[in-house]
């Protein structure tokens, strides 16, 4: 087999299939190669999205989309005015995928199987006559003045270009930093929180739209949290775990969470509620229901921690217990000890530093003839699309510059 090749690109997952089929299609003349370690390619396409993949999100302008990625939104600005959403979803059109928005905002297949997007992929690189060699653990990249070399387990192939789509692989980041690039070492970025609390302990499977906080630090996000047997998930939990991963990390996943079940309304104004709600209901038992848009059950628990009884009305509520209700409910202090990676989706922060890239090729800086894509990068965000999006962009963009 001869192993020579104009483009070789390291990693079948997402970014590596589309950077390769787009360059194919736009110089049929290149030799083009996909090297994969496993023995399967597009095996995180096949997970992502409980195994239907989200494709992208129906967010389709870059200066509102870019707001999604708690690292990468700044360099990504331009290369979203060069391919969007709407571009992703015209070019999968184009090769015989229908998308559809599901009310989140979230877009999938219209079959709902990752199997579509896989069955594209393959197909397109198999009428283009991109080779895929599985199998191929890269072990070493060196550059010459013409040419990379890339040492595999199996052998040694030659490229004029070439383009890491590895993902989060060590491995691939300890080449590209004895090659001189600057690799932000990685921390998880999406994750659960894990919170024993009497508060909580028979929640499991309840649901409430709340504000969530890290005691004394600025982190902070809102959205539905929702209480599991471990703790605390949702995506209001999600987005602060994306935007505060290094700093948690830092913590090592020991912080006091401060939750507002009433989202937007502050401790005074509870107060003012509450008493409102004394002199409406003064006959009615308070633990009996809910006043706010979040269940009973979670009520009941809140009003129990007040130091409230099951037995007490509305007018013998005193102006201590009204206090800390209200306490309760606007500020209420869970310790969180620990992390869950969240489902199979799981995503890193951490890369190669984005300072040493041209987000207008995606070449690196440093290193001529060299390309990256998707999360090798010191690029994430939170779930819905957003960081297959960023990998379609950089495949597109890299297959422009060459």
């Amino acid at each position: 087999m001869n192993t020579d090749f104009d483009i070789i690109i390291v990693g079948g997952g997402a970014a590596g299939f589309f950077t390769a089929i787009n360059i194919a299609e736009k110089n049929k003349h290149l030799k083009v190669a996909i090297l994969e370690r496993g023995k399967e390619v597009l095996s995180k396409v096949r997970i992502s999205g409980g195994g239907r993949c989200n494709v992208t999100h129906a967010c389709f302008v870059p200066n509102d989309l870019v707001k999604f990625y708690p690292r990468g939104e700044k360099e990504l600005r331009g290369p979203f005015h060069q391919f969007c959403s709407g571009d992703t979803i015209e070019w999968f059109e184009n090769h015989g995928v229908a998308l559809k928005i599901e009310e989140d905002g979230r877009m999938f297949p219209e079959s709902n199987s990752s199997q579509t997007i896989i069955d594209c992929f393959t197909d397109n690189v198999h009428k283009l006559g991109i080779q895929v060699l599985t199998g191929q653990s890269v072990q070493s990249l060196f550059k010459t003045e013409e040419f990379w070399k890339v040492e595999t387990n199996k052998e040694t192939f030659a490229c004029k270009k070439l383009i890491i789509s590895a993902g989060s692989n060590p491995k691939v980041w300890e080449m590209l930093s004895e090659l001189g690039h600057t690799i932000i070492p990685p921390v998880p970025s999406l994750f659960t929180f894990n919170i024993k609390d009497p508060r909580i302990k028979d929640l499991m499977g309840l649901s409430a739209f709340a504000s969530v906080k890290v005691k004394g630090s600025k982190l902070s996000a809102s959205g539905p949290l929702l209480i599991t047997h471990w703790g605390m998930s949702g995506p209001g939990i999600l987005r602060l775990s994306a935007w505060g991963a290094r700093e948690l990390a830092d913590k090592n996943y020991q912080f006091a969470l401060l939750v507002n079940w009433l989202n937007d309304i502050g401790l005074e104004e509870a107060v003012d509620v509450l008493k409102n709600l004394k002199e409406e209901h003064t006959k009615k038992t308070i633990i009996k229901k809910s006043p706010f848009e979040f269940p009973n059950r979670l009520w009941e628990s809140l009003v129990l921690a007040s130091g409230i009884s099951e037995e007490t009305k509305w007018a013998d509520l005193s102006k201590k217990q009204i206090n800390q209700l209200a306490e309760q409910l606007t500020n209420g202090v869970f310790q969180v000890n620990g992390k869950s990676t969240f489902k199979e989706e799981f995503v890193t922060a951490g890369g190669v530093d984005l300072k040493e890239i041209n987000f207008k090729t995606m070449e690196s800086k440093l290193l001529p003839n060299l390309y990256l894509a998707g999360e090798v990068l010191n690029i994430d965000a939170i779930t819905g699309g957003f960081n297959f999006q960023n990998a379609w962009t950089g495949g597109f963009i890299i297959s422009e510059a060459i």
